[in-house]
């Protein structure tokens, strides 16, 4: 274990959350300050799972490989399949708040963050590793979801239906955590 390794696992964990804040991001067209919130779940989530991960040790193993995917899976294609359905329903007056609900961004995190949880499996001979590893994962989060979001804000300038174009990235997103984790 050494630092290149962590800040390229890091960077790598970091891609699920700077994809859904560029998606929250694509549906503003100015800065929205539940942005840095957004960011400081994700970075938290990121934080606090290996940690679980660590100490649940070889126990939790076998349920995060046969379960976490397909949790991500559920709560993305939920989370899409809705942000689809509101681009047919357009209801002007909530579009706009409705992503910023606090309970919708934790289950956001939670769904970026279960596959992350069996990270925490890797510091199990190099416990030494853990408090950097996390604050650095965490950290490396934050600024990507941050990043992410502001990227998704110059691009949401276009005149595209990008709360649908949200939903299908929400959906791809849980397919692909489901195929990693299942193959």
């Amino acid at each position: 274990m050494n630092w290149s390794n962590i800040i390229i696992m890091a960077i790598g964990l970091a891609m699920d959350c700077f994809a859904i804040s560029a998606v929250q991001g694509l549906n503003q067209h100015k800065w929205h300050p539940k942005a840095l919130l957004m960011a400081a779940i994700f970075g938290f989530f990121h934080m606090s799972m290996p940690v679980v991960g660590y100490f649940a040790g070889n126990l939790f193993v076998c349920f995060m490989r046969t379960y976490a995917p397909w949790i991500a899976l559920v709560l993305l294609g939920f989370l899409g399949g809705k942000m689809i359905f509101e681009a047919f329903h357009h209801d002007e007056s909530r579009s706009k708040t409705a992503h910023w609900e606090i309970r919708y961004l934790l289950m956001l995190a939670v769904a970026t963050s279960v596959d992350v949880l069996a990270t925490g499996l890797l510091f199990v001979p190099y416990p030494e590793w853990l408090i950097p590893s996390v604050i650095t994962i965490g950290s490396i989060t934050a600024i990507f979801s941050l990043g992410g979001y502001l990227l998704g804000m110059l691009f949401g300038k276009l005149k595209i239906n990008m709360e649908m174009v949200g939903g299908l990235v929400l959906i791809a997103l849980g397919i692909k955590i489901c195929l990693e984790g299942c193959l």
